[in-house]
């Protein structure tokens, strides 16, 4: 069964301004989709999830992380979560089973260390928010070779955009969903029912 599938970031120093430059590094990672680039969506969420945005904006056609950060910068608050979404670019298949490059949204949430009771102890200073596990392992899709080729290139664009963020200053990371299976479990299963 899909899961969500998250990656949740922790910082060294997170307060007030200095959520911008961790903001930046990580969206500067990221691969953008050449179909849907940039940030489309943005908004700012006071003291919690209970409370109405007091910012959101769409963007059409996307805007660069440079931009996404000065949209945040001007309601930056240890108390507000900031939420921006993008695409990215993963190997689906359709009815039929042609596989295709399609836009997947990701969505990127960062927490001022007083926000709703300091959640960002538990889901992280940025939590990403990948979508289902499904795009990952394509259990409802028969294992040929074409699909673990598929598969293969889609965690690797996961694992590869893991491996930046090392250089964004993370002190701690976890790639998690609320399933208890973890994503390389769900792997494994799914490859050694072929075996």
């Amino acid at each position: 069964m899909p899961d969500p599938l998250y990656l949740s970031l922790w910082f060294p120093d997170f307060s007030g301004p200095a959520m911008l430059p961790h903001l930046f590094a990580v969206l500067q990672q990221f691969p953008f989709s050449a179909q849907r680039p940039g940030i489309t969506y943005g908004a700012a969420q006071p003291v919690s999830w209970n409370e109405a945005s007091v910012l959101e904006r769409r963007f059409s056609p996307g805007i660069t992380p440079e931009e996404a950060v000065v949209v945040a910068a001007d309601l930056i608050h240890d108390d507000y979560a900031y939420v921006f979404d993008a695409y990215w670019d993963l190997w689906t298949p359709d009815e039929k089973g042609q596989w295709s490059l399609i836009p997947s949204l990701v969505k990127f949430i960062v927490q001022g260390e007083e926000f709703d009771d300091a959640t960002f102890q538990e889901t992280g200073h940025i939590e990403i928010d990948f979508g289902l596990d499904s795009l990952f392992v394509q259990e409802n899709v028969a294992l040929t070779e074409e699909t673990q080729a598929k598969i293969r290139d889609n965690v690797a664009k996961l694992v590869e955009f893991s491996k930046k963020l090392e250089n964004s200053r993370v002190t701690s990371r976890r790639l998690w969903s609320e399933s208890e299976e973890s994503l390389p479990q769900k792997l494994i299963a799914r490859l050694q029912k072929v075996q």
